[in-house]
């Protein structure tokens, strides 16, 4: 089962080192942070950066829900499982399935490619092709995305890389 840690933004890089020195292997299968590629400029080029795809979450992969509720007690810095009221609440197959697909193994989100066609965006290569639906906005100025989407039972702002090669 996958689970989902909130934890103070700016601090996922360490908790997750924490989680995976502090909690046993059996108890933890896996433990990640999502990233997505993202372009920025400065000195006058474009340079490829990643960014945490979700600031302020972890996702932990469990087989016992039990165990990994008590061990992470012993890791500093967290805020809480993700769930509903005292319920800790696994990720839905769906969840699972888009963070798989979008993100692959690596859990990392590449830039996508598309174009605006009569004010219509159509992604031609990369993860949003076929998620064209979560696009709230689009900055080409800044080569970016920005999604609105329903995870953990919460409405989730996030930004991913996108290049506009065409407008027509």
């Amino acid at each position: 089962m996958w689970y989902v840690v909130q934890v103070r933004t700016g601090t996922e890089e360490d908790i997750q080192k924490q989680c995976e020195k502090l909690i046993s292997k059996e108890t933890l299968e896996r433990s990640f942070i999502p990233y997505c590629e993202q372009m920025k400029r400065y000195h006058g080029k474009w340079h490829k950066e990643t960014k945490i795809l979700f600031p302020g979450y972890i996702f932990l992969v469990s087989p016992d829900k039990e165990k990994l509720f008590f061990q992470l007690k012993k890791v500093m810095g967290l805020t809480k499982l993700i769930g509903t009221g005292d319920e800790v609440v696994p990720l839905t197959e769906e969840e699972i399935h888009f963070l798989l697909e979008f993100g692959k193994d690596e859990q990392i989100v590449e830039m996508s490619e598309g174009i605006i066609e009569n004010d219509q965006v159509i992604i031609t290569r990369g993860p949003l092709k076929g998620h064209e639906g979560l696009i709230k906005k689009i900055d080409r100025h800044k080569r970016k995305a920005y999604l609105e989407m329903e995870m953990f039972g919460r409405k989730l702002e996030t930004q991913v890389g996108l290049e506009v090669v065409v407008k027509r």
